[in-house]
């Protein structure tokens, strides 16, 4: 039971940090995944580079269809990392730091 009780922590733990890591500050306001690119657009201001991709949409190996994900970029200064979100039709899916752009 204890081991249980001890893997169940570990599972927790490691979701909070994940979680943790799908945010980004934008002065006083926090950005999360899920967010529309008008309020991460209202928070943030305009991104230092935005970018459009064409990725395939599958169902296990056929290809049903297309989509766009949009790539904004904020540079944040020299002593932090940039931001890297991607959003699909309006939603933000993800939030990457990369400290060399």
């Amino acid at each position: 039971m204890k081991r249980i009780i001890a893997a169940l922590l570990v599972v927790l733990a490691s979701a909070g940090v994940a979680q943790a890591e799908e945010t980004l500050r934008c002065g006083s306001k926090i950005v999360r995944v899920g967010m529309t690119s008008d309020e991460v657009r209202k928070y943030c201001g305009a991104p230092t580079t935005a970018e459009v991709e064409d990725h395939d949409v599958r169902a296990g190996t056929r290809l049903v269809g297309t989509t766009q994900l949009h790539i904004w970029t904020y540079k944040r200064g020299n002593s932090q990392a940039a931001a890297i979100l991607e959003f699909d039709e309006g939603v933000l899916l993800s939030i990457e730091y990369d400290s060399k752009k």
